[in-house]
């Protein structure tokens, strides 16, 4: 017997001995999976730190620096005040969906730039509207351009605007040029970064009313503006961002301010003619490299 117990003793040793090794090892397991476990709360604030990261995009008020609003024209005023509000919120969510996209100019040239020319076109739609039965607001170009709080506390009041006045004046043989639908809307460089080319406004045209020619030139002639500035962003940015860059910063942009230049041509004529419809339709360019 006395012989036996210490072999008895060793084996229960050896059994306690070999379950505790079990237990320490499962613990070991269970504690290195849970620390690869991410927690919820966790990666909820990372999101929102990440939302917040980019700032927020602050615009001047324009509602407040507008004069009298006539009755006739509250309506299509009250329209754009609020599409002004819109464009600053999509502006906002770009600003969120793009973090860490493009290069040091990304910001400005794809979101706070088209922003701004948004803006110049609804103002511009604001102003006209007043002044068709009042004096028409000058002055306000300068609420037009936008700025990143880069702290995202920035308060926007939706209501940043211009006078429209940002139409080119036409010399008179673009005038002449522009009036009879000769001029193309054909970027002419041919550089390796590519032409943007653009369908023709001005050969869609229906006759146009003497008392609309001035501000149908006006604008015909903006639209060539806008192709060769969109060009030259187009050269002065070659290298910068994404594969989506071109499309986004200036291909974009650019039909956006066509569409309200030929929007503006199509309600001059319709004040004592027909209205021309579908002009919408040729607001969009292409890049042919």
């Amino acid at each position: 017997m006395s012989r036996a117990l210490p072999k008895y003793n060793k084996r229960r040793v050896a059994l306690i001995g070999g379950a505790a090794a079990v237990a320490l090892s499962g613990a070991v397991i269970a504690g290195t999976a849970l620390a690869g476990t991410p927690d919820k709360s966790s990666g909820t604030n990372n999101a929102r730190t990440l939302a917040a990261s980019p700032g927020t995009i602050t615009c001047p008020d324009v509602a407040s620096q507008l004069p009298a609003i006539p009755a006739s024209a509250k309506a299509e005023v009250d329209r754009n005040l609020t599409l002004l509000q819109t464009q600053i919120q999509e502006a906002n969510k770009r600003l969120v969906d793009t973090v860490g996209q493009g290069g040091p100019n990304f910001v400005n040239n794809a979101i706070l730039g088209p922003l701004k020319d948004k803006r110049v076109a609804t103002v511009n739609r604001i102003a006209t509207a007043i002044g068709r039965t009042a004096a028409k607001p000058t002055g306000l170009d300068s609420l037009a351009p936008c700025t990143l709080n880069a702290s995202g506390t920035g308060t926007n009041t939706g209501s940043g605007a211009a006078t429209g006045t940002a139409s080119a004046t036409p010399s008179t043989a673009a005038t002449q040029q522009q009036s009879t639908g000769s001029t193309g809307s054909t970027n002419t460089n041919t550089g390796a970064v590519g032409t943007i080319t653009c369908p023709d406004v001005a050969s869609r045209l229906p006759a146009i009313p003497a008392s609309a020619q001035a501000e149908v030139d006006r604008n015909l002639t903006l639209l060539q503006t806008q192709i060769s500035e969109a060009d030259n962003r187009l050269r002065t940015t070659v290298g910068q961002g994404g594969p989506n860059f071109v499309q986004n910063a200036i291909l974009g942009p650019l039909a956006d301010k066509r569409k309200s230049t030929v929007d503006r041509i199509a309600i001059a004529i319709g004040r004592t003619a027909a209205k021309p419809t579908g002009l919408d339709s040729l607001a969009a360019c292409t890049l042919t490299k």
